[in-house]
């Protein structure tokens, strides 16, 4: 083991020991950024540098259920990403469903798709259902896949089931604008029945949310980290739980 290593991880258990799991977020966001970025820093190609990505997630799944973390959403895929030319797209898409799988097989996490099914070749489509009917009952971390995923999608795609589901029952147009409000659109969001992320996490060096989680992130704590995804390491996912729990939160008051 190198020199550096050792001090980190030595700087890790120390963190951790000064962690109050009782203040740990419930659920995180995770905005996994800089695999083409870090590919590009290491020599390696842009495939090279998704897989790490990808390799990296089961890792850091382990260390929220080392800190009693509930619910993790993986930004995966952006609905932007779509646009991307299909030689890089597909490789893509097959390292998404090759981890996704890899997931659902692993036996310890529940795997839920967020995202715009429509949207996504069938064969990814495919992987994503079968995933979430295999894990359906396990009792484990809740595992948000982002595959095809963007905040104002999400919001339409929520108005547009809310105003499917009152066109079936009858309900008018005033009649809806009468009682309409936050609540009736939660319902209908991809994350509907879970808790808001207490904690967004982005990578990279990039400040920005960029269509993350828009309704649900109103209250989040935000916590951006300099490294790229694919180089993130536990001693980086303590510093952002004890910076976390190192804040007064005011949800707005």
């Amino acid at each position: 083991m190198k020199l550096r290593d050792l001090v980190y991880r030595l700087y890790a258990r120390r963190v951790e020991g000064r962690l109050d799991h009782d203040a740990s977020p419930k659920h995180i966001g995770v905005i996994l950024d800089g695999n083409r970025r870090w590919a590009k820093a290491s020599g390696g190609t842009t495939e090279q540098g998704h897989q790490a990505g990808a390799d990296k997630i089961s890792e850091m799944l382990g260390w929220c259920t080392e800190t009693d973390v509930e619910v993790v959403t993986l930004w995966m895929l952006s609905t932007d990403n779509l646009d991307r030319p299909e030689v890089e797209l597909r490789p893509l898409l097959n390292i998404i469903e090759n981890t996704v799988r890899g997931l659902a097989a692993d036996g310890r996490w529940r795997v839920h798709h967020v995202g715009n099914l429509d949207i996504l070749p069938a064969q990814t489509q495919s992987v994503l259902k079968e995933a979430e009917q295999a894990t359906h009952d396990v009792d484990g971390i809740l595992v948000n896949v982002a595959v095809g995923y963007g905040g104002r999608q999400e919001i339409a795609d929520a108005v547009r089931s809310l105003l499917l589901e009152h066109a079936e029952k009858g309900t008018s147009f005033e009649e809806l604008a009468e009682i309409l409000d936050i609540d009736h659109i939660a319902e209908h969001l991809y994350t509907r029945g879970q808790p808001d992320p207490d904690l967004v996490i982005r990578t990279s060096g990039e400040q920005r949310l960029s269509g993350f989680m828009l309704w649900q992130s109103a209250h989040s704590e935000y916590y951006f980290c300099e490294v790229f995804w694919p180089a993130f390491r536990k001693v980086d996912f303590l510093r952002a739980l004890r910076d976390y729990a190192a804040r007064h939160r005011r949800y707005g008051a």
